[in-house]
């Protein structure tokens, strides 16, 4: 019997983060808005914390790492150690903080760094091996790189 390889894993977009996961459909990377006081909430939220009303903005993706690891085992299938994981900051408010992996070498990489994101597709076999709908097909995640300015 040969064994079943597992998939990585796979976003399933939810009515509160639709606007997000169909932003990077169109290659932009967008974040959840109060209309009102115009505070980033992310995640994204069916309404703010003040209960006005929210819409999706699009983010420059640039800013600060603010916290890191780095994955020494394989936990992620399809993703080979060592690769780091993190949290940015991002330009637009402090507080607003984006997860992903940073593609860099993990000695590179250190609080304070300036980052900046680059959306990327999903594997198209993901949804299939995951037996999720095909509507997360076409699908894209943010990866981080450093940057020098």
């Amino acid at each position: 019997m040969n064994p079943v390889t597992p998939a990585p894993p796979v976003p399933v977009p939810d009515p509160d983060s639709t606007g997000y996961w169909e932003a990077t459909r169109e290659g932009k990377l967008m974040l959840c808005r109060c209309v009102d006081t115009g505070t980033w909430i992310h995640p994204p939220q069916e309404r703010s914390p003040s209960g006005g009303k929210v819409r999706f903005e699009e983010v420059s993706g640039r800013g600060t790492v603010f916290s890191f690891i780095v994955v020494r085992h394989q936990t992620v299938p399809g993703r080979r150690p060592p690769y780091v994981v993190g949290v940015i900051e991002l330009d637009e408010q402090p507080g607003l903080r984006l997860t992903g992996v940073i593609e860099a070498d993990p000695l590179e990489v250190e609080v304070g760094a300036r980052v900046r994101a680059r959306l990327v597709d999903l594997p198209p076999a993901v949804a299939a091996a995951a037996g999720v709908d095909s509507g997360v097909a076409g699908l894209r995640a943010p990866q981080f790189e450093l940057v020098t300015t």
